[in-house]
């Protein structure tokens, strides 16, 4: 289960929820809605990740890329696939409901929108921005966790980590261009190519830096974040510098690697200047 769920991707969210929280509580926001959140943002990404497999199963089967997968080899059934879902989702409920009455009204919502990214790419080459929309809630979730308000901050981190997840998942998914066109899939690549794919993936970067930067100033963080933040656009950069149209060898590198480091250094920029 624990390869079909891949709790290291957590890294990609986690952080931002915690970037949410420790700014709402100007910072340590206390032990229980700290580990609440953390609770229910591994609850439903662990169950956006289920669906997102099973839902993707008749794909998995001929792509050479998935074919190791559990729910593929056998090694898990359809059924159990079903009873993660269903566990995930009642823990991810119960979490958010501890926490305020927000977050409880909101989460059946969350877990539908989560759940529908693993439809997008059957009809839209937008299913990138959709998945960057899901992540994206974690600082808006983190936020609302201890304060239930929307506040400008978190919108502003929100649309940051739409593009950054934006922009890395259609690099990621450049690896998958001939059989997202033989199975009648969308994607970016698929639609218009590597090359332009690359193109959009580096603007939706600087977007996505652009944002970062804005979510800062709107916070009145200072140096540590803002030193943080020029991190992570050399990031950004590099993991740009690694691929071409030609040569996507290092694409694991650029996608979990430097995106890991990404949201570790950002988040602790954040936590870093709440607590100072």
């Amino acid at each position: 289960m624990a390869r079909m769920v891949k709790v290291e991707h957590s890294v990609f969210a986690l952080p931002f929820a915690y970037i949410g929280i420790f700014l709402a509580a100007g910072g340590w926001p206390g032990a229980r809605p700290f580990w609440l959140l953390t609770l229910a943002m591994v609850a439903v990404r662990s169950f956006a990740m289920v669906v997102n497999r099973l839902v993707d199963l008749p794909f998995d089967r001929h792509n050479p890329r998935t074919m190791d997968r559990p729910l593929v080899t056998g090694e898990i059934r359809p059924w159990g696939a079903v009873a993660a879902i269903v566990v995930c989702a009642v823990v991810f409920w119960g979490a958010a409901s501890a926490l305020n009455p927000l977050c409880k009204a909101l989460a059946p919502w969350a877990l539908v929108w989560a759940a529908g990214y693993s439809l997008a790419k059957r009809f839209t080459w937008l299913t990138h921005f959709w998945l960057g929309s899901v992540l994206a809630l974690a600082p808006l979730a983190g936020w609302i966790a201890f304060d239930p308000a929307f506040v400008p901050t978190a919108g502003l981190f929100f649309w940051g980590v739409l593009f950054w997840v934006a922009g890395f998942d259609i690099l990621y998914s450049c690896q998958d261009v001939a059989i997202d066109r033989f199975m009648g899939l969308h994607s970016v690549p698929a639609r218009f190519g590597v090359g332009p794919a690359l193109l959009l993936a580096c603007f939706a970067h600087i977007v996505a830096s652009l944002f970062f930067l804005m979510a800062g100033w709107s916070a009145g963080l200072g140096p540590v974040y803002f030193g943080a933040w020029a991190v992570v656009t050399l990031l950004l950069i590099g993991e740009h510098l690694l691929l071409a149209e030609d040569d996507l060898s290092r694409i694991n590198v650029a996608f979990f690697t430097f995106n890991g480091v990404i949201a570790i250094v950002l988040g602790l920029g954040v936590v870093v200047e709440t607590l100072l």
